[in-house]
């Protein structure tokens, strides 16, 4: 099983520092693979908790190198719950990776563990008869059950 590593944050960080230098990023140090993947920036200042600021991925198994390439930039520049990362804030930023890995379907609302589990969502909403979905990441719940909003 592939397991997310630093070494695949790094890449994603110096991807981003890339895109603001005009420079390509050095090469990964991490083997290719292909996987459903998210790469999430938060943003620390003044000793502050980090808070989100941009996380976009796929469900679809990408090639990990060029989608940790693609989604570092479009979760960075693209999130539209969120104004795109700037330069001057790199020294503030954190990122993280997540590889989404066996897939199972739960028995029912309660079949999942916290920290464990990623959830993916769907539904129809009832008010305007539309497909909606949200996917929530192991990291999530867990950080919301500390009580970290």
């Amino acid at each position: 099983m592939v397991v997310a590593t630093e070494e695949m944050a790094v890449y994603c960080f110096d991807t981003l520092v890339a895109h603001y230098s005009g420079e390509q990023p050095p090469p990964p140090a991490f083997e290719e693979g292909v996987h459903p993947l998210f790469v999430t920036w938060k943003k620390a200042t003044n000793g502050s908790e980090p808070r989100l600021r941009g996380c976009i991925g796929t469900l679809e198994p990408r090639q990990i190198v060029s989608g940790f390439k693609d989604y570092a930039l479009t979760s960075a520049l693209r999130d539209r719950r969120f104004s795109p990362i700037q330069s001057k804030e790199l020294p503030y930023l954190e990122c993280t990776v997540s590889i989404l890995t066996e897939y199972e379907t739960a028995l029912n609302h309660l079949d999942w563990e916290v920290g464990k589990h990623g959830l993916i969502i769907e539904f129809t909403d009832p008010d305007y008869n539309v497909r909606r979905s949200g996917t929530y990441l192991p990291e999530v719940a867990a950080h919301e059950e500390d009580g970290h909003n």
